[in-house]
């Protein structure tokens, strides 16, 4: 029977809508900045996380630091650039809980930054040769190696885990979801003195609208979206842990203007905007991107 005409309402209920318990999550760089925030964000809201990096100790620090009874997290020593490594997480997790609901795409890095850039010139004789000699072929391949390829090995390699998740949300229309974190600097015409950090971010965000489309069309029962975080406090930008001044938030992004909203995210709005493509909530959308920057993407030049 069709609850709303059984005047039955509760699957309006927020505890319903954005209800994560006994899911089983994989972040990977969840032991620091947005990836942390989104890991406890699932965990405290009754999901089984595991939170993936190359250090033990950052990921035994996060766990102690969570406090007890609100969640779980879990660690899990794994390389996303290294196949064995990406094979051994998925053969525990299968081992442990025999599927996956949830997988965050999280781990990044900046790569090579030409800092100059941001110093007015118009004198391409210089400009060009500069910029030639202070990056690399290896610095540009190794950056997309972390930020674009990983994505991609790590979701086929679970991709088999993630399907059988979606066999958990037959009933209620729920289905399993990757979840790419991507960031401003993706939907930038600005350089913001990182054309190869950018450059990655976008390829990200193009991985995962065809990974959504080629999975959708092949019947395979996982959604794929994306966040663009704005500003946020983090290891990558020098402040984990901490919060920025406004003044802070503006000169970090590289806004050609103030920044609108005055200020930087909040842990728990990053959390918020994952739990929502998570849950039952957002197991509507598939392929699209969250843009939650402050209004930065509005006032600065950017594609979308």
């Amino acid at each position: 029977m069709d609850p709303v005409a059984a005047g039955n309402y509760g699957h309006l209920r927020a505890e319903n809508l954005y209800n994560v318990t006994g899911r089983v999550a994989l972040v990977t760089g969840g032991g620091t900045g947005i990836g942390l925030m989104i890991a406890q964000g699932l965990a405290i809201n009754g999901a089984r996380v595991y939170i993936a990096g190359r250090r033990k100790d950052v990921l035994e620090k996060a766990i102690s630091d969570l406090a007890k009874g609100t969640g779980e997290l879990i660690p899990l020593v794994l390389d996303v650039t290294d196949k064995a490594s990406i094979t051994n997480a998925v053969n525990e997790i299968e081992a442990r809980e025999g599927r996956l609901h949830i997988l965050v795409n999280n781990a990044g890095q900046t790569g090579p930054v030409s800092h100059f850039f941001s110093e007015p010139s118009s004198e391409p004789s210089k400009l060009g040769p500069a910029l030639f000699e202070n990056e690399t072929f290896e610095q540009w391949a190794q950056l997309f190696t972390v930020n674009v390829s990983s994505a991609f090995f790590v979701t086929t390699a679970f991709l088999a885990l993630l399907d059988k998740g979606s066999d958990d949300g037959v009933s209620s229309g729920y289905s399993s979801v990757v979840i790419n974190i991507s960031s401003i600097s993706g939907l930038m015409k600005l350089s913001q003195n990182h054309f190869a950090y950018n450059t990655s971010k976008a390829a990200l965000i193009h991985l995962g609208k065809m990974m959504a489309t080629e999975f959708a069309l092949k019947s395979v029962r996982v959604r794929v979206n994306d966040i663009a975080p704005g500003v946020y406090a983090s290891e990558m930008t020098n402040r984990e842990g901490g919060r920025f001044t406004p003044e802070e938030s503006t000169k970090i992004s590289g806004s050609l203007r103030p920044l609108p909203a005055g200020r930087d995210g909040s842990d728990a709005e990053m959390a918020a905007t994952a739990l929502y493509l998570a849950s039952p909530a957002g197991a509507y959308m598939n392929g699209q991107t969250l843009t939650i920057d402050g209004s930065f993407v509005a006032v600065n030049p950017a594609v979308a």
